[in-house]
């Protein structure tokens, strides 16, 4: 008998498919003392893991990396930067770590010492020819795990395919970011499932 798959649910129904992974308070913010760690317990460190198991590659951009510390994965990591200026000796580029960024990008011909790099527009990143570019190398089922403003872009020019939205159950006021920081906007989304683990929440949405 195979083996029972407790997130099978999180299988990607379609390749190429957009999937974002995050996390907020009950009142909405993402962070906690600047970090999205400080929302999750056991349960979301599982389910964090599995997400990026089931995934081709990790999509997130540079300020995120920076933050929250990220270092090499098992799955390759696409970092979205229009600055780059990475620390190239840092554990981040031991995996597999491919760099989204513009053909103005300042140090270009540096990261492209170290990295493979994909670029994407001029000035700005350019989302759906990165995500076309990573299709490219065989990798359609793309999970976004932020931040908020790469999520936010992607909303805004309706790129995104899935949300699994984890509320954690702590209210923080104050000014912290929501999950989408960015322009305003309206897509609708329909609840496609629903878990509970202690007292945190696992929200699953889809594009209708």
């Amino acid at each position: 008998m195979a083996e029972h798959d407790e997130y099978a649910e999180y299988r990607y129904p379609q390749d190429p498919w957009l999937r974002a992974n995050m996390i907020a308070s009950v009142d909405g913010a993402a962070t906690r003392d600047g970090l999205s760690g400080g929302l999750g317990n056991e349960a979301d460190h599982r389910l964090f893991h599995r997400l990026r198991e089931l995934s081709d590659v990790v999509l997130v951009g540079a300020g995120t990396v920076r933050a929250e510390g990220y270092g090499p994965a098992k799955v390759p990591l696409a970092v979205v930067s229009r600055s780059l200026g990475f620390d190239y000796s840092s554990p981040l580029f031991e995996g597999r770590t491919i760099l989204v960024t513009t053909r103005k990008a300042p140090g270009l011909a540096e990261a492209r010492e170290h990295a493979e790099v994909i670029v994407a527009g001029e000035n700005s990143v350019d989302h759906r020819s990165a995500l076309a570019q990573l299709r490219e190398r065989g990798m359609g089922k793309v999970l976004c795990e932020g931040g908020p403003i790469l999520l936010g872009q992607l909303v805004s020019e309706g790129l995104l395919d899935e949300l699994c939205l984890t509320v954690s159950p702590v209210l923080l006021g104050g000014g912290a970011v929501r999950v989408l920081d960015g322009p305003a906007v309206a897509q609708e989304m329909t609840l496609a499932s629903v878990r509970q683990e202690g007292e945190h929440l696992f929200l699953r949405y889809r594009r209708p």
